[in-house]
């Protein structure tokens, strides 16, 4: 018989893989191709299938830069020898206009469908055209769906090797901030599965991050629910949840609650967004990037969602006299014309910390 703790476990994660699969549904079933998004297809963000697994190889002695390849004068493909991902990862980088002196490294970290062969942060979020006169360098993750950019406990045989957190807190800004004139002082921003990990990332590696932008993302991931949702975005992309962290008892869950551990968090500039769930601007039809019905049905109840991990986060940062600044839309969807929105919003609290 289960317990009642194991009760609410079910429970959470029926209620949460119903809305996911639902979603998934919605938006189409995740498809296992290599073919890159089709720019013409709606997408919340965390509606696409995955690639399959990236092949491994024998790991490099050492991390270091193995090419660079322009998209254009001041946007790079740099592929990087990983010995924690076993392989070459890709990671995009827009430069700024003055390349003459050191500047910031922002992140950003992409929602749980994570293109193979770009980022939604410029597909849809149109970072590139924000970031072409700021004088910062922006990294932008490639790959890496439903990783929540975590370090798994064992290689998956779908989603494959994730050993993101090493490979995003140490193996890659000595490399960043080498070839690209990094003066040191880092911000990291993520949308949905995004946002959980740049607050995971910040909390276990707080001298890491100056800043934090986390839009639309739940952030207890020890708490019966929140543990649900990150088994569900997994098993939706065929993963095994058990790759990432364990059991559900294991403590490796707790050790990665946000909400938990928010203390590590003081000092940081912290902006924290979401939506209400209910329809806004941008849930209207000829809205570019966003198919109406399926924003409405899907993504309204997963925003309204979020918020009440955002509300828990804040309350429990404001606690703890931790600052915080926190934009709770009245209106909105799970959709990237907010997280668009919320770039532009965000950026003077983001810039004040990183003194650009």
């Amino acid at each position: 018989m289960l317990s009642r703790r194991g009760v609410r476990r079910w429970v959470s994660g029926v209620l949460v893989s119903a809305a996911l699969v639902s979603g998934a549904v919605a938006f189409g079933a995740p498809q296992l191709s290599a073919a890159p998004t089709d720019p013409q297809k709606p997408n919340s963000g965390s509606s696409d299938g995955p690639a399959p697994a990236e092949p491994t190889t024998d790991r490099p002695a050492k991390p270091a830069i193995d090419r660079i390849e322009p998209i254009n004068d001041r946007w790079l493909r740099v592929f990087v020898e990983s010995p924690a991902m076993s392989r070459p990862v890709e990671v995009q980088v827009l430069l700024p206009r003055d390349t003459s002196k050191p500047r910031p490294t922002v992140y950003m970290l992409d929602g749980r469908s994570a293109n193979p062969t770009s980022n939604n942060w410029t597909d849809m979020g149109h970072a590139d055209r924000f970031f072409e006169d700021k004088d910062v360098n922006v990294v932008l993750t490639v790959g890496g769906p439903a990783s929540f950019y975590t370090d798994w406990q064992k290689p998956d045989p779908v989603l494959g090797t994730n050993m993101w957190e090493t490979f995003l807190t140490r193996e890659l800004p000595p490399l960043i901030d080498a070839k690209f004139d990094g003066n040191g002082r880092n911000a990291v921003m993520g949308v949905s599965m995004g946002a959980e990990a740049a607050m995971m990332l910040s909390v276990r590696h707080p001298q890491l991050y100056t800043a934090i932008a986390a839009h639309s993302g739940c952030f207890s991931m020890g708490t019966d629910l929140g543990q649900a949702q990150a088994r569900a975005v997994i098993a939706t992309y065929q993963g095994e949840p058990d790759n990432m962290f364990g059991a559900q008892d294991d403590p490796a869950w707790l050790d990665h609650d946000v909400t938990l551990h928010a203390e590590a968090l003081r000092g940081k500039t912290i902006y924290m967004s979401v939506g209400s769930g209910v329809p806004g601007i941008h849930d209207v039809p000829g809205e570019p990037d966003v198919d109406v019905a399926t924003a409405i049905s899907f993504g309204g109840p997963l925003e309204a969602a979020t918020n009440a991990c955002t509300h828990r986060l804040t309350d429990r940062l404001r606690v703890l006299g931790i600052p915080v600044t926190a934009h709770f839309r009245p209106t909105g969807t799970h959709s990237w014309p907010y997280w668009a929105d919320e770039l532009v919003r965000s950026w003077p609290v983001m810039a004040g910390a990183l003194g650009v």
